[in-house]
């Protein structure tokens, strides 16, 4: 009877060990999720941050500020634009023609003097 009285306590004590660390493990995952969520949660803030920022910075008139300024970029005309074609070779540019004088004024001689 003794022996049967001490094979359960020891029965009883190591199952009351095993429950104490299954409820220890049980809490350190639980604090780990948690901190986890809350890591997950400020990552989503930065990425909306983030978004929010990117879109703010590739507005047109900004990256055409930033042409001009920094890369020194200008808008194209028909004056400094080379059309090419197929084989190589370069078109002519299109000068445009010079504007003409507004009507009822008589362009000045040169020998009114």
């Amino acid at each position: 009877m003794a022996r049967l009285n001490l094979l359960l306590l020891i029965a009883v004590l190591g199952s009351a060990m095993y429950l104490v660390h299954t409820q220890y493990m049980s809490r350190q995952l639980f604090t780990e999720l948690h901190r986890i969520e809350l890591e997950a949660r400020r990552l989503e803030l930065d990425r909306d941050r983030l978004q929010v920022e990117k879109r703010a910075q590739a507005t047109p008139l900004r990256v055409e500020k930033l042409a001009k300024e920094q890369l020194k970029m200008r808008t194209t005309t028909p004056a400094i634009t080379q059309y090419v074609r197929a084989d190589g070779s370069v078109i002519p540019a299109v000068v445009a023609p010079a504007p003409a004088a507004p009507a009822g004024r008589a362009a000045p001689s040169k020998g009114a003097h």
